[in-house]
């Protein structure tokens, strides 16, 4: 590219925004560094909110102290949006109706949480993704009696533990086979699924949910909120489960409105939504990169996709800012890594299970279990529940495997 680089704009101050600012001063980029946040929190750590932060034993998931971005010359501005860019004028309009130049823009805009419509708006109602949601179904938590969790992916499985962990009673209600199914597949799904039930949680899947049921507030609460009180959900079978709280997490939506008429490639809904880029962040479209949850990279199965892990976004990072600097970058093969905290158990993925054709279950001790997932005989993942150091010692294995794409 012949425009110089003078000013890269990143636009979302999440995980991937911050450490893609970091990456770039780290090789050595010297010119002004804008980081644009929606929320009006600096970088936090997310993965802790469905965890130690909604059972109230931590406070702070701060990424980094105040200073640190006085230091590092990064001109840090929270609680204002992206609402569209001009890639011709290299310009990106904000929210409040400032218009930022750039000659780097990264689009870093992270998801948000996806939602069921047909709901009516009512309290004891929640998602998570923010600080803000978290903080408010801790409050919630903290007269809840019963809980019904409407997703078991990642992070209603560990809500499922945290809300047990404070005496909640919990339903985890999931349309496919098993939790984790999606991701993990029904083999090591149905382990999962078995350590929830010995841990008192009422787990229903193979059924969704048809309706979520509600009460008027009573008029002490309605001073304080007008709308209606979730009391329950009826499921597709057609049973009735009591709920004073309701989790719906059901995957999650890429932000990507604001780029509309923009001329950045866009991935199709039905492939997983998202920013189009290359191996290392590259939009096709002169001067635009894209990182993080919201960029579907092209991967070595040939195929653009989303990877929402925590280790991806620093990897994805480290990348980009080589490529967008002509740096080297680091030369280690990066296997896919990604773990879930469930009551004292660590889950953990080593490699990509999606492309598995085949499930060996190595070691069944409980709550502890090893997985093997092949594909045409080549390994291509390890899933582990308290088996860190059997889980770990397989990643050369795997990075060998990862050498020579499969499938």
């Amino acid at each position: 590219m012949s425009h110089s680089v003078e000013h890269v704009l990143i636009v979302g101050a999440g995980l991937a925004g911050l450490r893609t600012a970091e990456e770039l001063r780290r090789a050595g980029y010297d010119g002004e560094l804008t980081l644009i946040g929606a929320e009006n929190r600096a970088p936090y750590d997310r993965p802790p909110l469905s965890k130690q932060f909604v059972r109230g034993e931590i406070e702070d998931t701060a990424l980094r102290p105040a200073e640190f971005f006085t230091e590092n010359r990064i001109d840090l501005r929270l609680g204002v949006s992206a609402t569209g860019v001009d890639t011709t004028a290299r310009r990106v309009t904000l929210g409040d109706g400032e218009s930022l130049g750039y000659d780097r823009l990264i689009i870093a805009t992270g998801l948000r949480p996806r939602r069921i419509p047909s709901f009516p708006d009512a309290t004891g109602v929640h998602v998570l993704r923010t600080h803000d949601d978290a903080d408010g179904m801790r409050q919630h938590l903290a007269t809840a009696q019963h809980a019904v969790i409407v997703g078991a992916g990642f992070i209603g499985c560990e809500l499922t533990a945290s809300f047990r962990a404070r005496g909640v009673d919990v339903t985890l209600v999931e349309p496919q086979p098993t939790p984790l199914a999606a991701a993990l597949g029904v083999e090591i799904g149905a382990l999962v699924a078995r350590m929830h039930t010995e841990e008192g949680v009422d787990v229903r899947c193979g059924v969704g949910v048809e309706a979520l049921l509600v009460t008027e507030s009573d008029s002490a609460a309605a001073q304080a909120d007008s709308r209606p009180a979730v009391r329950g959900v009826r499921l597709g079978d057609g049973s009735v489960v009591e709920a004073d709280l309701v989790v719906i997490g059901v995957g999650s939506i890429p932000v990507t409105e604001w780029l509309a008429d923009s001329g950045i490639p866009l991935a199709a809904p039905a492939d997983g939504g998202g920013v189009l880029a290359d191996e290392v962040g590259r939009t096709g479209v002169d001067g635009v990169w894209a990182v993080g949850d919201v960029a579907a990279w092209l991967h070595d199965t040939g195929r653009n996709r989303r990877v929402e892990h925590w280790t991806n976004a620093g990897e994805q990072a480290q990348l980009l800012a080589a490529a967008m600097l002509g740096t080297e970058p680091p030369a280690a093969v990066r296997v896919p890594y990604v773990w879930s905290d469930q009551y004292d158990v660590k889950i953990q993925v080593l490699g990509t299970p999606a492309l598995a054709d085949e499930v060996r279950i190595v070691e069944d001790k409980g709550r502890k279990f090893l997985a093997h997932l092949f594909r045409d005989g080549t390994l291509v993942a390890v899933v582990g529940a308290g088996m860190t150091g059997k889980v770990m010692k397989m990643r050369g294995q795997l990075a060998a495997a990862h050498q020579t794409p499969v499938g």
